[in-house]
């Protein structure tokens, strides 16, 4: 007997025995392709037993280096594209909403409410060039949504998240906030900058065995919550940014590059507490109601 005709003969025992042994109709759906994906790949692939045990491994070390600050699994299925797939089935934007992108390995729930002007950096000796961002959340009618929910995050000018500096303050560039009554947000924090994914665990290994790219174009992170209307996970890249022609995770999407203006505005430099010269966001994201 061939090894092909052994091998269908232990996907169908393994099909029929979860098949007979599961209440809910989703996971016997999941686990069933699943199963039926997995074995074709290693029958397409003739898995050899030592790669089996080197993806094993890789799998157990992926699992290892996460943690509340770093998932790396998350990480892994960024750079294979699998985070963006499941974004692209989900994301369910009406036309003319604001696009969804990939959460990213770094998102800390939890930081704290700066207010409406307020200010994300928390570090005295901050070295990036200071931004200022404006805006709206509006419906995709263009009807602003009072009280809508906004999270943000970013690396600082170090090209590093407050999770990846022992020495960066808590929350740093962190923050989050409400729309006010004409939806409208402001807030402060440091104009971000291009960096590499981290390639000190399994994700590295498996990019350096490649030849792809290391770097993230620059970009902010938001995720935006209104009653009635679907969440929006996304980013905003600086036009000018010398990455944007690729993207190690393909969360990269030209509706989603922005202009961050140098400005010189003194007074938007008086209100906000901004020096002389800084830079300025203004955007307004498009929510797509819920269906």
């Amino acid at each position: 007997m061939s090894y092909e005709a052994s091998a269908q003969k232990i996907t169908a025992r393994v099909l029929s025995e979860y098949g007979e042994n599961i209440a809910s109709p989703r996971l016997a759906q999941l686990l069933e392709s699943l199963v039926v994906h997995l074995h074709q790949f290693a029958i397409d692939v003739e898995l050899t037993e030592a790669e089996w045990f080197s993806g094993i491994d890789f799998l157990r070390r992926t699992g290892q280096l996460s943690d509340e600050k770093r998932n790396e699994l998350i990480l892994l299925s960024d750079v294979l594209g699998l985070s963006m797939i499941v974004d692209a089935i989900n994301s369910g934007t009406s036309a003319g909403a604001t696009e969804s992108t990939v959460i990213g390995p770094f998102y800390v729930p939890g930081a704290p409410d700066v207010g409406f002007g307020g200010s994300l950096i928390r570090t005295p000796d901050s070295q990036g060039e200071e931004l200022l961002v404006t805006g709206r959340v509006l419906s995709d009618t263009g009807t602003p949504i009072a009280d809508a929910s906004m999270e943000v995050w970013s690396t600082s000018g170090s090209g590093s998240y407050f999770v990846q500096d022992e020495k960066a303050p808590a929350f740093n560039l962190y923050g989050s906030m409400k729309t006010n009554s004409d939806g409208a947000f402001c807030f402060k924090t440091e104009m971000p900058v291009s960096y590499p994914v981290p390639v000190d665990g399994p994700v590295g290994e498996l990019l350096n065995a490649t030849t792809r790219t290391h770097m993230r174009p620059a970009h902010l992170h938001f995720i935006i919550t209104a009653e009635g209307f679907a969440k929006l996970q996304t980013h905003l890249f600086p036009e000018d940014d010398p990455f944007l022609g690729s993207d190690a995770v393909f969360a990269l999407k030209d509706e989603l590059i922005a202009a961050f203006k140098p400005s010189e505005n003194q007074d938007l430099a008086r209100e906000y507490k901004l020096p002389a010269q800084f830079r300025h966001l203004e955007y307004d994201f498009l929510l797509s109601p819920l269906i």
